[in-house]
């Protein structure tokens, strides 16, 4: 009787493995020689227990149809400190899970079966998973893309954590994607400083392109509003005086020929047909320089060609006829400065002496009478 109580628990266990693997709908479980029930202390206590005697198990996996493994194994570890742990169990997430056998649930890969499982998240996040349906991630997902990011990409299945502790996991996490655009963001003014000092100032990937209800950045709407996105921080005189960076960048873009052509084109949700520059289209999109670097497109030494992109016929003296963002004053654009003051000046003069010339003669008109 004694050996009988022995080798019990380890039958039990072994036929919760392969009714996990009839589950699934695919053959058993392909896992070394594991006949042993795991030790008691290994198993959390709790109302997760049940689920963690088979999948506490490292080799429990099973075999898709398209050859790939699916790891069926759940690591106590990461499952204790997720943002979930304490508030979620796993029949919370896996409803259709809690008894045995399993229903079966037939998938030909990996990829599928994470599509089938993300729409879970939207039970308790349902504000964040209606946004996911207006991005642009979504819409490709909507047509056959299952490449496309969901939710599990980003935040973890079973190992949640908060997604900006530290806050450069932000654009980290982008990057399983999109590693040429980390790439250049890294080597940028704004990577550099969240990367390298943890800067709380910069901008990550959701500041620029939103979190759930991510755009298309193709698109004319998107690039008129590039402007009030980089205005966000620039106009923040707080912030910018840090780093002793002028908040006159977007007025005076906003005065400019250029500024000005942009905000009165109408051009909204098309593609991007307007040539008038914004923000981005000098200064660089995600690989943006210092302005004292000897490579930023804006200094003067390499703002020809900056101009050059639009303007073909740019000479070298081109740019100066612009300003740039500073504002007219005896030092810079002295010029300019002086005509500026001189309509101020004659303009008022002018609208005055004629307001004069007007009254005196109504009062010339009356006395006649």
């Amino acid at each position: 009787m004694k050996r009988l109580s022995l080798v019990a628990p380890g039958v039990i266990v072994l036929a919760a493995v392969v009714a996990v693997a009839a589950a699934i709908g695919t053959e058993p479980p392909v896992f070394a020689a594991h006949t042993q029930a795991p030790p008691i202390n290994a198993i959390t206590n709790g109302p997760d227990a049940e689920c963690l005697a088979c999948h506490g198990i490292k080799e429990l996996s099973v075999t898709l149809p398209s050859g790939e493994r699916l790891n069926l194994y759940i690591d106590q570890g990461s499952l204790s400190t997720s943002v979930h742990s304490g508030r979620l169990i796993c029949s919370d997430c896996h409803r259709d899970s809690t008894s045995y056998p399993h229903p079966k649930r037939e998938f030909r890969s990996l990829r599928e079966y994470s599509v089938a499982q993300y729409e879970l998240c939207k039970r308790c996040h349902f504000a964040n998973y209606t946004k996911t349906l207006d991005s642009v991630h979504y819409e490709r997902l909507s047509q056959g893309d299952l490449k496309t990011p969901i939710c599990t990409d980003c935040h973890g299945a079973h190992n949640v954590t908060r997604p900006d502790v530290p806050r450069s996991l932000v654009s980290q996490t982008c990057s399983h994607c999109h590693t040429a655009v980390y790439s250049a963001y890294a080597g940028s003014v704004h990577g550099a400083a969240l990367l390298a000092e943890s800067n709380p100032d910069v901008p990550v990937c959701t500041d620029c392109h939103r979190v759930h209800n991510i755009q298309d950045p193709l698109t004319a709407e998107f690039h008129v509003q590039s402007v009030q996105l980089c205005s966000r921080c620039h106009s923040d005189r707080q912030v910018m005086d840090k780093y002793g960076i002028s908040t006159n960048v977007t007025s005076t873009y906003l005065r400019s020929f250029h500024g000005m052509s942009v905000f009165l084109s109408g051009e909204h949700g098309e593609r991007r047909t307007i040539s008038e520059p914004v923000c981005t289209d000098c200064h660089g999109v995600h690989d943006i320089e210092p302005v004292s670097s000897p490579t930023s497109p804006v200094i003067k030494a390499n703002l020809a060609q900056t101009c050059a992109k639009c303007h073909t016929d740019a000479t070298p003296n081109f740019p100066s006829s612009w300003g740039g963002h500073y504002e007219p004053s005896l030092q810079k654009a002295p010029a300019v400065f002086l005509i500026r003051w001189f309509y101020r000046i004659l303009i008022p003069f002018i609208i005055g002496g004629l307001a004069v010339h007007i009254l005196l003669d109504l009062w010339r008109v009356v006395t006649n009478r």
